[in-house]
């Protein structure tokens, strides 16, 4: 019988094809060991930055003490890593790797917290992770536990100290669904917004997608899979000319960053950014503090049926809110609380504004500076129905946060016809049949856990805060993003397959 013998193949053709198949052959059997060896021995790593009580022990990025400005404030880098078998893995496709930016990014910015902004001294804000000094007084009116004095512009800082616990942190940024940039922008331009050009402006946003752009985890989808939270309106980072007088900073209109994803306190409906809550003054630590205060605000007993915190705005020509004081004024059904007194903030007391709002059926929004206020979600808290005068103060900003069916837990007055003397807001929201008044009422209660930033020293048992919900619709986001990428590697290799054999 004779032996086959490669080398004596008379046919080059045969020769070709049974070398194609015994390296075919080969493949398949090293694919095969190796997806074997790695559904056995596979693993990977999570971050333990909890003891066994379930409380934060890192210190990663703790906020500077009131008492020592220049305490040192550690890296926010992934540490204390814990190794674990690969098997039932919960957190397949939701692993966020952190990047490890330079100081100036974050950590040097709270340590000179008292220049954040030129008229006020923001370091009391910085306390206690970025949620401000805490809140003890008043138990009638909130209660005891998980209350702050905490500033609209400090998202940013609440937002990473919430990311240095998320569940499913990794160092191993190939094993990433998501890339997240603890940069804040907000803070970072907040510096220099009145009276500084724009080279000062731009420094630190030209400085980070300069450091970016030479990371390995940059270059894997340029960007599409990271994404940094902006605790000022996205507007303030759009700046679109290069003079002096235009207002913010230009870090989104940069080319390298046109990829990422923003998340802020109001968007400009541009594709990669999205709006998030404000932060509120409650910052709760365990699932029945939310539950208690939702308890809280459906007995609660609510003697004006509207009210109205905030102050004119008597340059902006477009401005309905000296009407909208007015009308409140002239009436006996609703609660005024004006922001300023005597150089006052009465507005910045978590006091003042849940007794107003506790106090009332519906809480007017009208726009201010910009369309949206923290107050909306103030409002909400208290468990009183917002009633808007434009749609991008909400219905076209929080689509991850609040029902797409606005009518159900809000009203919505058009501006115009507050501006043109068209209708009486008491008239209006006293036409609201009682029925509707109720079940919009239990759907702004029912909202509460969703416009809400837990304590980042702990961690909420089942309910899903903003965070949560944030971070969810980031990994959908850049998911959807890597799909689109595969499809068109495929589509374009799929051509280019037909172009040559078939030109």
């Amino acid at each position: 019988m004779e032996k086959l013998m490669v080398g004596n193949c008379s046919n080059p053709i045969w020769f070709v094809l049974l070398l194609c198949f015994l390296s075919s052959l080969i493949f398949l059997l090293v694919d095969y060991m190796a997806a074997s060896s790695g559904k056995q021995s596979g693993a990977t790593f999570i971050l333990n930055n909890f003891a066994n009580d379930g409380t934060f022990t890192s210190s990663n990025f703790a906020a500077p003490s009131l008492k020592n400005q220049s305490q040192e404030i550690s890296s926010p880098s992934v540490r204390n890593t814990k190794f674990v078998k690969n098997l039932d893995d919960s957190c397949s496709g939701r692993y966020i790797y952190i990047h490890d930016l330079p100081s100036q990014f974050n950590k040097e910015l709270l340590l000179n917290c008292n220049s954040l902004i030129q008229w006020m001294n923001m370091c009391q804000y910085v306390s206690n992770l970025g949620l401000g000094p805490q809140v003890d007084k008043n138990e009638s009116v909130i209660l005891k536990g998980g209350w702050f004095v905490t500033n609209q512009f400090m998202l940013e800082v609440i937002f990473h100290n919430r990311m240095m616990q998320y569940q499913c942190l990794t160092n191993d940024s190939s094993l990433a669904s998501a890339i997240y940039i603890p940069f804040y922008a907000g803070l970072d331009v907040g510096r220099y917004l009145w009276g500084f050009n724009i080279s000062v402006r731009d420094a630190n946003s030209l400085a980070l997608v300069k450091w970016l752009a030479d990371k390995p985890e940059w270059k894997r989808m340029s960007g599409r899979d990271h994404f940094l939270v902006g605790g000022r309106i996205a507007w303030d980072f759009r700046r679109p000319t290069d003079d002096d007088s235009d207002w913010g900073s230009k870090l989104m209109v940069l080319p390298e960053s046109k990829n990422i994803t923003l998340l802020t306190i109001e968007s400009s409906k541009e594709d990669n950014e999205f709006a998030i809550p404000y932060p509120t003054y409650f910052h709760p630590s365990k699932d029945r503090q939310i539950i208690r205060w939702q308890k809280k605000m459906r007995r609660t007993e609510r003697q004006y049926l509207f009210s109205f915190a905030g102050a004119p705005r008597p340059n902006l020509s477009n401005s309905i809110r000296s009407e909208l004081i007015d009308q409140c004024r002239s009436s006996s059904t609703c609660n005024f609380l004006g922001c300023y007194n005597n150089g006052t903030n009465k507005c910045e007391d978590p006091i003042n504004v849940m007794t107003a709002f506790q106090s009332s059926v519906f809480c007017l929004q009208p726009p201010g500076d910009s369309f949206t206020r923290r107050s909306t979600f103030d409002s909400i808290l208290a468990g009183c129905i917002p009633v808007f005068f434009h749609e991008d103060s909400a219905y076209s900003q929080y689509l991850w946060h609040l029902p797409k069916n606005y009518t159900k837990y809000s009203v919505m007055i058009p501006l115009n016809d507050v501006k043109d003397r068209k209708v009486c807001v008491n008239e209006t929201l006293l036409r609201v049949p009682k029925n509707d008044v109720l079940a919009m009422r239990e759907e702004v209660i029912k909202l509460i856990p969703s416009i809400v930033y837990g304590d980042p020293r702990s961690r909420l048992e089942t309910l899903e805060d903003a965070f949560d919900i944030a971070v969810k619709g980031v990994l959908e986001r850049v998911e959807t993003a890597r799909r689109e990428i595969e499809e068109s590697k495929l589509l374009t290799k799929k051509f280019s397959f037909k172009n040559f054999f078939f030109p």
